[in-house]
Formats: structure tokens, C-alpha cells, sequence
């Protein structure tokens, strides 16, 4: 491949990823100023991002596409965030670990009303994200964080009965979240969260209970 091919795909590359955050970015201020995704469309997206529709079909071939997108980049920044945060400031125990985890990422979720939106839907309604997204996200790339952070902080080696309950716990962690915020107040969904937090840390750690 020549230099002058190689300068020439750089530029379009990056305007291509240019395009494709400009498309993201106006899917989620459409999410976060309260339009529901049901009635979103494909023309707004376009519209809000200043560009044609088959502009943005050239990088999405649908709305779950952008909404799996969405969710993907937030995901990203979340775990940077959060694993910053761990590294200035680490928890002394695996319990205090996961109730820290729990409570960013409940304000990520605040700080970020279109994913929170994404991941738990409208109260009492289903979910957005795909649910191959979900499991390569929350199924993997998270636990594999999470187990990196047990190891090297607490030597805790992860066995495979310890990765099952887990992921277990993911699975039940994630369900407890969408009761929380279906919660009619501030106080019922502080409720719901601290039960959880107690209810998974006695599952997963059961040998450091307080004292």
C-alpha cells in the first residue's frame, strides 16, 4: 500500500468516526430531552446530527443498531470511570468494593438519562438493549473488571463456582436496579438499593460479613 493511499484512508477514517459520535451523541440528547425511544425515528436522529438519512444508514442499519451503540459507549466510559476512581481511591474490603461499584454506577446512571433510559426502559416496561450487547458487556467485559480488581486487590482467585454466582449476581443486580428506579421517591429507591447491596454482598462474600 502506498504513503499517498495510507493519508488518503486517514482523513476518511476519521471523519467517519467523526459522524458516526455526531450521530450518537444526537440520538442521546433526543433520548435525554425526553422523547421516548418508541417514537424516535431514524429521520430526527438525522436531523438533530445534521445529516441525511442515508447518511446515517451507511453506518447503522437500523435503531437498535444506534441504541446498542449508545449503550456500548457508555458502558466504555463507565468502566474508564470507574476504574480511575478505584485506582485513586480503593475500598478496604470486597464488600465496601461492590457497594462502591453499585453506587457509581447508580450515578452514572443518574448523570446519564439516555442510557438509563436504554438499559431500563420506560417503568414496567421492557429493555432496549439488545440483549447479545448486553451480554457482551455486562456478561463479560464487566466481570472480567471486576475479577481483575478481586484478584489484585484482595487475592481473591476466582474460581469457577465464584464466577458463576458472579455472574449470578449480575443477573440479579441488574433486575433489583430496574426495581430501584421504578421506585415512586428518592427514599424507596434508597430502600431498594441498600437491600440489594446487602443481599449481593452476603452472597458473594460471605466470609467478610461485618463484624
Amino acid at each position: 500500500m502506498s504513503t499517498t493511499t495510507t493519508t488518503r484512508r486517514a482523513p476518511l477514517q476519521e471523519r467517519s468516526q467523526e459522524t458516526v459520535a455526531r450521530a450518537l451523541s444526537a440520538a442521546s440528547a433526543l433520548l435525554a430531552r425526553g422523547v421516548a425511544l418508541e417514537s424516535l425515528t431514524t429521520a430526527q436522529i438525522a436531523h438533530e446530527a445534521g445529516m441525511s438519512v442515508g447518511g446515517l444508514y451507511r453506518f447503522f442499519p437500523d435503531k437498535q443498531a444506534i441504541v446498542d451503540a449508545i449503550a456500548v459507549r457508555h458502558m466504555e466510559a463507565f468502566q474508564e470511570q470507574m476504574g480511575a476512581a478505584l485506582m485513586a481511591d480503593f475500598p478496604e474490603t470486597p464488600r465496601d468494593f461492590l457497594v462502591r461499584v453499585v453506587d457509581d454506577f447508580v450515578a452514572y446512571l443518574d448523570a446519564n438519562p439516555d442510557f438509563r433510559t436504554l438499559a431500563f426502559g420506560a417503568p414496567g416496561g421492557g429493555r432496549y438493549i439488545s440483549r447479545p450487547t448486553r451480554e457482551d458487556y455486562a456478561g463479560s467485559q464487566v466481570l472480567e473488571m471486576v475479577i481483575e480488581f478481586l484478584q489484585g486487590a484482595f487475592d481473591i482467585e476466582p474460581s469457577p463456582d465464584f464466577a458463576f454466582r458472579l455472574r449470578m449476581a449480575t443477573e440479579i443486580g441488574d433486575r433489583l436496579l430496574a426495581f430501584g428506579f421504578e421506585q415512586a421517591d428518592a427514599v424507596g429507591r434508597a430502600r431498594v438499593l441498600g437491600e440489594m447491596k446487602a443481599l449481593l454482598s452476603g452472597y458473594l462474600f460471605p466470609d467478610s460479613a461485618p463484624g
